[in-house]
């Protein structure tokens, strides 16, 4: 057997079991029919952490019981039940229990389907972009954490799409603004589409930082920083979210776990697992039960 390659962007510890059950921490995923691309996540965390990972969607998040702390943008802040959280597509950012010893919570994943038709059902001129994170709005948590209850008893009529187009619609309009984040420096930009692609192409490769920095030209030192410039995940935290959106693909298409875990390049299904409750709280098997679900 080969040994291992030095610092390689790949498996950590392994488990014995591809799920277990987890008293302390419960969540659902499922998709609702009232918006194209919208997901929904219900949790109940008691010890729970979320690595630093971003989504394509918009998140959206209503806190029902306790509360945690979130780190996006350089700064960290306290989660609780009257603030509501919003993360744009593609924005880094982590969680965690913090003080609390509980955290129950409700999120919304509005993916670029959803997203366009909110936009266009808000009259909206441009795809809207939330200038921070957390917002102290207790009336719009309330309205937020309202639609989502109903949208998990299975109400899908015209009162409840009213009630989530009004209370997202009141989100946007109170806590958004038209544009984007800034753009990175020119070179930046080209570096890191390259640096995109190149991930892309061999996330089932076992990584160092040298594969990935030297066609670029840089140090690994220098990949990292610049990935911190451009507002964008750590190069290992990037390979990873993209390993993990490569396995759930072919667990859609209808691969086997251990099939799918290792054509995405993770060492096993335990690690696939544990690195989806990682960054997006449920596992791959919650995951699928959400879609077969819709």
């Amino acid at each position: 057997m080969p040994a291992r390659r030095p610092a390689a962007l790949h498996c950590g510890r392994k488990e014995s079991q591809l799920a277990r059950h987890d008293p302390l921490n419960r969540a659902r995923f499922w998709q609702s029919g009232l918006l194209p691309g919208l997901s929904l996540l219900t949790a109940d965390f008691a010890s729970h952490d979320y690595a630093p990972h971003s989504h394509e969607a918009i998140v959206v998040a209503a806190t029902e019981a306790g509360g945690s702390e979130f780190t996006s943008r350089g700064r960290t802040a306290e989660v609780t039940p009257t603030a509501v959280l919003a993360f744009n597509p593609d924005e880094p950012h982590a969680g965690r229990m913090g003080r609390s010893r509980r955290w129950r919570y409700r999120g919304f994943y509005l993916e670029a389907p959803a997203i366009a038709a909110l936009t266009e059902r808000c009259g909206l001129a441009a795809t809207p972009y939330f200038l921070g994170n957390a917002f102290a709005d207790p009336a719009l948590a309330g309205a937020l954490l309202t639609a989502h209850r109903r949208l998990e008893a299975g109400d899908e009529d015209l009162a409840l799409e009213q009630a989530l187009v009004a209370a997202l619609g009141a989100l946007l309009a109170r806590h958004a603004g038209p544009g984007g984040r800034p753009a990175p420096a020119p070179r930046d930009a080209a570096l890191l589409a390259r640096l995109g692609r190149l991930i892309q192409q061999r996330h089932a490769e076992r990584l160092t930082l040298q594969d990935l920095a030297a066609p670029l030209g840089l140090t690994p030192f220098q990949l990292i920083g610049l990935c911190r410039r451009g507002g964008r995940l750590t190069p290992h935290a990037w390979l990873t979210q993209v390993r993990l959106a490569a396995a759930l693909s072919l667990l859609r298409q209808g691969e086997s776990a251990a099939a799918a875990a290792q054509a995405a390049g993770f060492c096993d299904q335990p690690a696939l697992n544990r690195h989806c409750k990682r960054l997006y709280g449920i596992t791959p098997g919650q995951y699928l039960a959400g879609l077969r679900a819709a």
